[in-house]
């Protein structure tokens, strides 16, 4: 018996640090989230489980990255790609084409685009979201508040890590 407490308090040290190393990594490394739905096929799918890594810069956000962040407005963690950096102005037009500061934004992740319309104007520190499947994405041209802070931005989706079949680096 005495062993076996032995090889418990020689164990304990090890499981405290396992956890605190767990609890960094997820804090400021990366994390794991299920996707919630289908606004992003066909490049991510519903029930798609996503490694996405912590952002602490936000000024290295570029266009066309898949983020996740937290929606206020719908109290729930979203995943989508940026489409308006702070200060944009940002015109959907009705044939679904995107013009950033006047010049036509190229999206060939989007394959199914829809007529809704809009013209904003990004606010500093701020973004604008789209799906990648417009025509079933609540996003941006829906919501009451069209922008996200940036201190509601989570992290970047970088890989699909279940189904395994469809493991990949997301681009």
């Amino acid at each position: 018996m005495n062993l076996v407490i032995k090889s418990l308090k020689n164990l304990i040290p090890f499981i405290v640090t396992v956890a605190i190393m767990a609890f960094v990594i997820n804090k400021f490394l990366f994390f794991e989230i299920l996707v919630p739905s289908g606004s992003m096929y066909p490049t991510i799918k519903p029930n798609d489980r996503i490694i996405t890594t912590r952002i602490h810069n936000v000024n290295k956000i570029k266009r066309g990255e898949i983020l996740v962040f937290y929606s206020n407005e719908f109290q729930e963690t979203m995943v989508k790609r940026v489409i308006g950096l702070p200060n944009d102005s940002v015109e959907i037009k009705e044939n679904g084409l995107v013009f950033i500061n006047g010049h036509k934004l190229d999206e060939p992740y989007v394959k199914y685009p829809d007529n809704r319309t809009g013209k904003f104007k990004v606010p500093n520190e701020e973004y604008l979201f789209l799906g990648d499947y417009r025509q079933h994405s609540l996003d941006s041209r829906s919501w009451k508040n069209p922008f996200i802070s940036e201190n509601d931005i989570k992290g970047k989706a970088v890989f699909i890590l279940i189904p395994f079949n469809r493991a990949s680096i997301l681009e």
